[in-house]
């Protein structure tokens, strides 16, 4: 993660925090990629533990919520390619992004 990154993990909600919160509402504060997967990062447990949203490989019909650690992602390579964090992300409800970016708008 970029330093600009590793200012907002002090301010995203800790795990389970946001359970209550329909998921078009609930605020992605961190996007990680590598081609076409995406990592939407909602909650983190402050250590290494994700919870958000994947789209591994562009498919849409069989992405879902679940939870992701940060030590898994730094592995991950594809050839010389690594996992990124988004600089400039924009902190903003999962249900925008998902419209924005991917042309969906229902995501449980």
């Amino acid at each position: 993660m970029t330093s600009k990154s590793k200012g907002l993990v002090p301010r995203m909600p800790r795990l389970y925090e946001t359970e209550d919160t329909p998921a078009d509402e609930k605020l992605i504060w961190a996007h990680f990629f590598l081609g076409d997967s995406h990592w939407y990062a909602a909650e983190f447990d402050g250590k290494d533990t994700f919870f958000g949203y994947a789209v591994l490989n562009g498919d849409m019909m069989n992405s879902e919520w679940g939870y992701f650690s940060l030590a898994e992602l730094t592995e991950l390579r594809v050839g010389p390619f690594v996992v990124s964090v988004e600089d400039g992300w924009r902190v903003r409800e999962f249900g925008e992004i998902m419209r924005e970016r991917h042309g969906e708008a229902q995501h449980g």
